[in-house]
């Protein structure tokens, strides 16, 4: 059976004026910096170009190649593999109709494992994605339905309990990553915190415990998107925000779609990132804090940044920053606690680096780094990254190399994609420095930590 050539691989081959035997040595090189052997040579890439399959690790050290060729971020997507047409299909999930709806959706999620298949892309139909946004801007709060003729009845005590449990899971993901405790934690929502949503309570219990569901339902969407299944976390997503239409959350809703935008602008969907948090402070103006106003803002600005928009950055990181200076007037929610100083350095500083703003960018990413509490480790390790990477844009490879060191030494243990592409990227950003001995020496701390994570 013929094949259709890849065009993706041929146009951007053509782009980096590179040869079959060109991008081959280049691949064997990148993966050589990285402590692994790997055959290729220009027949191999003949016959990608012509369209035959490759294997996933084989793809993620040519996107690497052409990325330094290239002087831009690659993926294997990009190049047309694993069946592109397939993987860029839009995801077909609509906004639940109902409470109901919300409810089986995220039964039927909490039963699906995290590991399962998944192909790092996700593509959201601008229309679904809009209809979503519109249906939960406009909507009007479903209501408790209180004092149900069932024998179960639901207390505070209960709420108490899974509120003690999600902070319990959310600091064990923030210090270990997504990957640690997602899989006791969608039990724990299936089978001990779902059923209760089909108890009898008052309407206050029946309020608070709806928020407390949310909570762990917008946990296990994090912790899904942390270890890299997006099409997962999407899913657990949209059917968050429609559980927090029930008892009108509007604070909360808003904080899903800013993390909706989170994910967007990682999956470099830039347009989609900066509407949903515009989405997020619309939705919420008069019904959130400042607080979390300066954390929406805040995902303006990446997703603008990302967008090689300085100015629109620049006014959306002033407006983080004025709602930011008046956080303490009102009182948070616990789920927002996270949200300090610190973490809004953190979000300017991966800003000024996407800006190419060397000065500003290493000095945010200093102040997130130095301010960051420890117990925050996976948040510390993306802000030494980025320090990493600041230092490098500023020509400081020594000093670039020594901070990402420390944040893989103190970070190896970490389950999470997104903090294993953060040290990828930067493999890629030092590999034209390959034969620099800080350079070979970092390659194989990053070998050897990546091997012990997998023996963990």
């Amino acid at each position: 059976m013929s094949r259709e050539p890849n065009t993706h691989l041929i146009s951007l081959m053509a782009e980096a004026n590179v040869s079959n035997k060109g991008l081959a040595k280049r691949m064997r090189d990148v993966a050589a910096q990285r402590g692994e052997h790997l055959g290729t040579t220009h027949v191999a890439v003949q016959r990608w170009r012509s369209g035959a399959g490759i294997q996933p690790k084989t793809a993620v050290v040519m996107a690497a190649a052409l990325s330094v060729k290239l002087q831009r971020r690659i993926t294997p997507a990009d190049l047309g593999f694993f069946g592109e047409a397939e993987a860029a299909a839009p995801l077909a999930v609509t906004y639940p109709a109902s409470t109901t709806d919300a409810l089986a959706a995220l039964d039927g999620l909490s039963a699906e494992r995290v590991e399962g298949p998944d192909n790092g892309r996700l593509v959201v139909a601008d229309g679904d994605l809009s209809a979503a946004v519109l249906s939960w801007m406009v909507a009007r709060p479903d209501g408790i339905q209180t004092d149900r003729p069932v024998s179960q009845r639901v207390g505070m005590r209960d709420v108490r309990a899974i509120r003690t449990a999600g902070k319990m899971f959310m600091e064990l993901d923030f210090q270990f990553g997504g990957g640690h405790g997602h899989k006791a934690l969608r039990h724990y929502f299936r089978h001990e915190v779902l059923p209760l949503l089909d108890a009898s309570f008052s309407e206050k219990v029946g309020t608070a415990l709806f928020g407390a569901a949310s909570e762990v339902g917008q946990l296990l969407a994090w912790t899904a998107y942390d270890t890299g299944n997006h099409r997962l976390a999407y899913r657990y997503m949209l059917s968050t925000l429609r559980l927090s239409q029930v008892t009108d959350d509007r604070m909360f809703g808003a904080r899903i779609l800013s993390n909706l935008s989170h994910q967007a602008n990682y999956l470099g969907q830039h347009v989609q990132a900066a509407q949903l948090a515009r989405a997020a402070l619309e939705g919420a103006k008069g019904r959130a804090t400042p607080r979390a106003m300066s954390m929406f803002a805040a995902m303006e600005a990446r997703a603008l940044s990302n967008s090689a928009d300085p100015g629109a950055a620049g006014r959306a990181m002033s407006e983080a920053e004025r709602y930011f200076e008046q956080a303490d007037t009102a009182e948070d929610p616990d789920w927002l606690s996270y949200f300090d100083s610190a973490e809004l350095m953190g979000e300017f500083c991966h800003c000024f680096r996407d800006l190419k703003q060397r000065s500003e960018a290493v000095r945010h990413a200093q102040k997130a780094v130095n301010e960051t509490d420890p117990k925050y480790a996976r948040t510390l390790g993306f802000c030494r990254m980025v320090l990493a990477q600041s230092q490098l844009l500023n020509g400081e490879l020594e000093a670039a190399v020594a901070t990402a060191s420390l944040a893989v030494e103190a970070g190896d243990s970490l389950q999470s994609s997104r903090f294993q592409r953060y040290v990828s990227d930067f493999q890629t950003e030092v590999s034209t420095h390959a034969t620099h001995p800080v350079v070979a020496g970092f390659n194989e701390q990053v070998r050897q930590a990546l091997a012990r994570l997998e023996d963990e």
